[in-house]
């Protein structure tokens, strides 16, 4: 697949010394993808790589996507749109309930429009495939070529970043002399995790691609993973049942009460990370995901009797500021 080269790649992996002997479980490793210095970084930036290359392979001159008020995704959009000369039209929904009117202006969504995104924002009901379908035929009708990103990126092309981001990962641990026993994540639209687990089946690895929950339940996950998982598949000219040979496993007990909405394991994950290993998290993905790690590795979790768990930071800090609750008040005794 044709690339459009947008990171700073490898990015860092680093241990969590702290944070291991706190957890007294496995070495805790972290896979530093919140530096891969598109507009702040972001997991987004190795999607967008192969989704810019085919775009623009294509003689696209537009990128449509889609995501909530606070998109990570759509802030890589803006910035990937940026850097290759490309309009963007970003539609965002708003989603997540019960927050400020900041919510709506600050963070994400201000660094999209200062990117030069053009930004629709809509009612959280609203069928964004829908809407952006009809915008991508306006601006057709107007003389532009659009290209359609889908939410997170999360298909079949954007799977292939993170197919080979497994192998960077895996490269990595064997040059440390480190065992690879499980790769942790926080996963939402699939795509990250359907990619990490084509290229640990490419590898014939036989670890846990762990993904922990932000919002979708264990059905809507494996529906998001396994359409990326057979696109990806396809692509490669790979039969469905090779990519599907690592398990699928998300764990749903750290997505709080709605996407967006952080809950106290949250907020204790976020402060240990950045008061143990001076780690930057964000409320909505990663600091979810850190705390789906951190039971999973403590005595009692599925991944405690592991060696070594690589922690795969998304990125996302850029919204910390649409947050002002976290920090606030100290939730670690």
């Amino acid at each position: 697949m044709p690339r459009f080269s947008l990171g700073h790649m490898p990015t860092p992996l680093q241990p969590l010394q702290r944070i291991t002997s706190y957890v007294g479980g496995p070495r805790i490793w972290i896979k530093r993808d919140d530096c891969t210095g598109l507009a702040t970084g972001g997991n987004k930036t190795r999607k967008l790589e192969v989704l810019l290359g085919d775009a623009m392979a294509q003689g696209c001159d537009t990128l449509i996507s889609q995501g909530a008020l606070q998109s990570n995704h759509a802030r890589q959009v803006a910035a990937a749109g940026a850097v290759a000369g490309l309009k963007v039209h970003l539609v965002l929904s708003d989603a997540v309930p019960d927050r400020q009117a900041d919510y709506a202006r600050l963070g994400n969504i201000q660094l999209c429009r200062l990117l030069g995104a053009h930004v629709q924002v809509v009612p959280g009901d609203s069928d964004s495939d829908a809407l952006c379908a009809q915008l991508a035929q306006d601006l057709a009708g107007q003389g532009a070529k659009p290209y359609l990103i889908p939410m997170g990126g999360s298909n079949g092309i954007g799977a292939l970043g993170y197919a080979s981001a497994f192998a960077e990962i895996a490269t990595q641990m064997h040059a440390l002399g480190e065992p690879l026993d499980a790769v942790v994540l926080a996963t939402g639209s699939g795509g990250t995790q359907a990619g990490l687990m084509l290229g640990a089946a490419l590898m014939q690895w036989s670890g846990q691609i762990y993904g922990v929950s932000v919002s979708p339940d264990y059905a809507l996950a494996e529906k998001r993973v396994g359409k990326a998982l057979d696109e990806a598949s396809a692509l490669l000219g790979l039969p469905t049942e090779v990519a599907r040979r690592v398990p699928l496993i998300v764990d749903e007990a750290f997505k709080g009460p709605h996407y967006g909405v952080p809950n106290a394991a949250t907020y204790q994950a976020l402060e240990l990370a950045a008061r143990q290993e001076g780690v930057l998290l964000d409320p909505v993905y990663s600091g979810k995901g850190f705390a789906g790690l951190l039971a999973a590795c403590a005595a009692g979790g599925l991944l405690h009797g592991a060696r070594s768990v690589v922690f795969l930071h998304t990125g996302g800090a850029a919204a910390m500021s649409v947050y002002p609750e976290v920090g606030a008040t100290a939730i670690l005794a």
